[in-house]
């Protein structure tokens, strides 16, 4: 199920909603509605100008998160990282980048650059009242005037927020990129995920007997810092291997005239899920159990590998790391790629094998 859509691209970057994002809105709106001055428009005008002005500010609101979110996006793609696309969801906006640069001075700008971006609009939107209401007195007692407020307000809140260092926020990543100029990579992500935790763990207990969202704020914290710390450190073990050192060699391959029966019975045959799709020396596409689970047992006699397999074959060459399978597989949601070398098949990688070669690295 497609939990995102797009929306359009800035900076050549796709910009998606994600559901939750719209669930979230409404409430955002609401809570406007219902608070009075300074936090809310609950005393101004009739109830229909009440809820426009709500949504109105909520979603310039989520706008100056997604501009958050570009400052981030626009210093990592100046250091070439590439950015698949940014994502406005339940608690504010997520950047998905390939990877995070490893050189701290790198990291550390790019982290920073949300937050700066944030006390730009903050105190720019609070010297615009000031500027404004010294111009036009009267202008202190409108609704914009409200609206610019809160608007002020809730960027710098957010900015100061993020620079706590509770990674994986951004005053995190800063704290790994402080960490990562006096030790290794590794140890530096356990360190600064070890003290997000920590931050979770308080902000949860505060969260006990202030406000429940700063639990489940927290919980997403613990969750963030626990899969970043575990996922640098697959990324950085596997970096050491060669595709080609671990890639199974002699490749098994199906042909594209084979019936999806026969299919299941050859993958039963011989214990693998996924096989190369083979007319001579010609690769046409790769089939899996995922591709052949979904056709009901009286159609696999009718239905031919070449109607099942996928097309578009994600593949390596050679020349790549287990580092980069494991990534290509995680953004493709693909369980094995094919290892392909001047158009040749010269062999296939599992999830398993990568799984399996983190567990031996760890015993030497």
């Amino acid at each position: 199920m497609n939990t995102s859509f797009k929306i359009g691209s800035i900076m050549g970057i796709p910009i998606k909603l994600h559901i939750t994002f719209l669930l979230i809105l409404p409430v955002f709106a609401l809570v406007f509605a219902t608070n009075p001055q300074p936090y809310g428009f609950a005393d101004i005008g009739s109830t229909t100008m009440n809820y426009a002005l709500s949504l109105l500010t909520t979603i310039l609101l989520f706008g100056c998160i997604l501009l958050h979110e570009l400052g981030h996006s626009y210093i990592a793609k100046s250091y070439g990282v590439e950015i698949k696309d940014i994502t406005l969801l339940l608690f504010g906006g997520v950047s998905s980048m390939e990877e995070i640069p490893r050189e701290p001075s790198q990291e550390l700008k790019m982290a920073f650059a949300g937050p700066l971006v944030s006390l730009i609009i903050g105190f720019g939107l609070l010297g615009l009242n000031i500027v404004t209401v010294n111009i036009m007195p009267s202008y202190e007692n409108t609704s914009v005037y409200l609206m610019v407020g809160i608007l002020a307000t809730i960027n710098i809140i957010l900015a100061l927020f993020n620079l706590l260092p509770a990674f994986p926020m951004d005053g995190g990543r800063i704290l790994r990129a402080w960490y990562a100029k006096r030790m290794n990579y590794v140890k530096a992500t356990h360190y600064a995920a070890y003290i997000g935790k920590m931050f979770a763990f308080f902000m949860a207990i505060i969260g006990l007997f202030f406000n429940a969202w700063l639990i489940l704020i927290a919980l997403f914290v613990y969750i963030g810092a626990s899969e970043e710390d575990k996922s640098t450190t697959v990324t950085v073990s596997l970096e050491k291997y060669r595709v080609a050192d671990v890639m199974t060699k002699d490749v098994l391959s199906v042909h594209p005239e084979m019936t999806v029966e026969e299919l299941s019975h050859f993958m039963f045959e011989h214990k693998h899920l996924g096989y190369p799709v083979m007319k001579g020396n010609s690769l046409k596409g790769i089939v899996t159990f995922t591709d052949i689970r979904n056709v009901l047992p009286h159609e696999r006699y009718a239905n031919l590998v070449s109607d099942v397999m996928t097309k578009d074959v994600i593949s390596l060459p050679l020349s790549a790391n287990a580092a980069e399978a494991f990534k290509t597989m995680t953004m493709n949601n693909i369980g094995r790629v094919l290892v392909v070398d001047d158009g040749t098949v010269k062999g296939i990688l599992s999830r398993t094998d990568l799984m399996r070669l983190l567990m031996l690295s760890n015993e030497l």
